[in-house]
């Protein structure tokens, strides 16, 4: 076929046929659809073999390896494995936790996506292969070509840490760097395209003949919208409920949304983007210390530009533009070990009050960096919501530096949006947080505060599916009386018998702080068996004080009643992560 040919007007297959084609392919996003392109190629030309094959182990293809909690490395790994095939090169985007680390003897060329999550740690799926090339037992890789894409956000302290690790590990053990480590800040759609392009140039070049097939990629069938980050969904907002109590410390909110016409699906575990402005009671202060009123100027900062959270792109700049050069001073005296805390105490209208500078309009995209989607796990089953989708959400708001802080979607969600208000959405799937398919399986789910959210859909759809699994739920917050949240819900599902167990830890409803880790290890030994029956465990919420914690005391329950030694509850537990029998969604 002549690739400037024009589409077949009539179809060379039966309606039937191409009713099937068009419903495998809905809902496929620009990438998914190229390497289904790609690979349907490879089978009309290649016998029976495709382009892109994830169970090939063939030495002479591009191996794509990501590690991803949010969903962007995935992403980034399928569209470069896409662009591979329709250039012709066999090529296999994979989960890390999907990955026999055997077979990297095995391999030629290894491109990795990966993310730092928390304070510098691998996501997930990233573990065990992370802990593997670093360790004593690293294989030898002297045959193998590679490069590495680190994600990370600059507001943290030890930005890309994990890709850091990777690259170096990598090299350690023999491996030639096809292209330098490229790094991204949560901006990382540039560098991403440029890296991507380097790592195909290298393919082509390293691999050569071996790995190519010389095949047009198929035109896709057009299937309506696809909604994501980029071409977001105006879901109409049906529900805006505080859910915590009058006198709580908290606000926090049950949102609900319509999805009615769009088409877009979800699974209990995944996630919803909510593409928002910064509402004007942000902007306001920012343009005013920045003395910027312009119309172009207040439309870059509500709808463009990142103006709440502190990064150091930001303070770079804004180091170089403020004139008495104290800002540089003080950056320098915390030095990078304090550059982490120092930045979380502070949002963007602190450090432009505290050191005023002038900024020509003209450099604002070059100042802040741009506003990206917040990521919020749904709280709702479709199979019993239908066309909506519920989310759970703690609104961001409170006094620092004798200024008023709040979170730009949170706010915006809890006070900045009406019913006449669309919310522009896209869903983000999370692969790696699932319920187990049998649902006569037993889970424990271990969700304080707006971590319950995922849990509230794990119980709709386990209703639903009818299962004989039990249910066990670890929840925790506050106080009692204003912070329980969707209280009514789940001492019906008690009631019902759809939670098996009930635990909560309320913090400040007496002297000493009692949290979800001390409710896990009053109940170790039931917890134990139920691990040892085959049970799911699951986490969500903070990752930096809350998950740590719960695994050091998970660690413990499977020392003491499993009689284990320390490597050996270890090991069990990275049994358990390698199974899919302990997920965590953390952040």
């Amino acid at each position: 076929m002549n690739e400037t040919a024009e589409p077949l007007a009539v179809p060379p297959v039966a309606p039937e046929t191409l009713a099937r084609i068009e419903s495998a392919v809905a809902g496929l996003d620009a990438a998914q659809l190229q390497w289904v392109s790609g690979y349907l190629a490879g089978l009309a030309t290649g016998g029976g073999q495709a382009v892109a094959n994830p169970k090939s182990e063939s030495a002479a293809s591009l191996t794509i390896l990501y590690g991803s909690q949010t969903g962007n490395g995935r992403r980034i790994a399928e569209t470069l494995a896409a662009e591979a095939a329709s250039r012709g090169l066999a090529a296999q985007a994979i989960n890390m936790a999907d990955y026999s680390a055997k077979r990297l003897k095995r391999e030629r060329f290894v491109a990795l996506v990966v993310s730092t999550h928390g304070e510098g740690d691998p996501p997930d799926d990233a573990l065990e292969l992370h802990g593997l090339l670093g360790g004593r037992r690293r294989p030898g890789l002297s045959e193998l070509s590679f490069s590495v894409l680190a994600l990370g956000d600059s507001s943290y302290e030890l930005f890309c840490q994990t890709g850091r690790d990777f690259d170096r590990h990598l090299a350690a053990a023999g491996a030639c760097r096809a292209a330098p480590l490229a790094e991204c800040d949560v901006d990382y759609e540039k560098t991403a395209a440029l890296w991507q392009d380097t790592v195909l140039e290298q393919a082509e070049s390293l691999l050569g003949a071996d790995a190519a097939r010389q095949t047009p990629a198929l035109r896709a069938v057009p299937t309506g919208p696809r909604w994501d980050r980029k071409s977001p969904f105006a879901a109409e907002l049906l529900l805006n409920q505080p859910i915590t109590g009058r006198g709580s410390t908290k606000d926090v909110r049950h949102i609900e949304l319509s999805l009615e016409g769009s088409g877009l699906t979800y699974l209990p575990g995944d996630a919803l983007g909510v593409v928002n402005p910064n509402p004007e009671w942000i902007v306001e202060p920012v343009s005013e210390a920045l003395g910027l009123r312009d119309g172009r100027s207040l439309r870059a900062l509500t709808g463009e530009l990142e103006i709440t959270s502190v990064n150091r792109r930001f303070l770079e700049a804004w180091a170089d533009l403020e004139p008495g050069g104290r800002l540089a001073r003080e950056l320098e005296e915390t030095g990078s070990a304090g550059l982490g805390a120092w930045m979380r105490s502070r949002q963007v209208i602190d450090v432009l009050r505290a050191y005023p500078a002038e900024l020509d309009p003209d450099l604002l995209l070059t100042v802040f960096r741009p506003l990206t989607p917040r990521l919020y796990s749904i709280a709702s089953a479709p199979e019993v919501v239908e066309e909506e989708v519920h989310l759970t959400v703690a609104h961001v708001n409170y006094r620092a530096h004798d200024a008023d802080h709040w979170g730009a979607a949170s706010s915006w969600l809890a006070l900045g949006c009406s019913e006449a208000d669309p919310v522009s959405v896209y869903v983000e799937p999370n692969d790696r947080f699932r319920l187990p398919e049998d649902p006569d399986r037993n889970i424990i789910m271990v969700g304080p505060g707006t971590g319950i959210a995922p849990f509230r859909a794990f119980v709709q759809s386990r209703q639903d599916a009818a299962g004989s699994g039990r249910n066990w739920l670890f929840f925790g917050d506050r106080n009692f009386a204003t912070d329980f949240l969707y209280q009514s819900e789940w001492l019906r599902y008690r009631r019902q018998g759809v939670l098996y167990e009930l635990d909560v830890a309320f913090s400040r409803d007496q002297a000493e702080k009692v949290y979800v880790q001390h409710r896990l290890a009053e109940r170790g030994r039931e917890l134990y068996a139920w691990l040892q029956e085959g049970a799911h465990f699951y986490v969500c919420g903070d990752a930096t004080r809350m998950a740590p914690d719960v695994e050091t005391v998970l660690l413990d329950i499977v020392r003491e009643h499993g009689a284990m030694t320390a490597d050996s509850a270890v090991e069990y537990l990275a049994g358990l992560r390698k199974a899919g029998r302990y997920q965590r969604d953390v952040y």
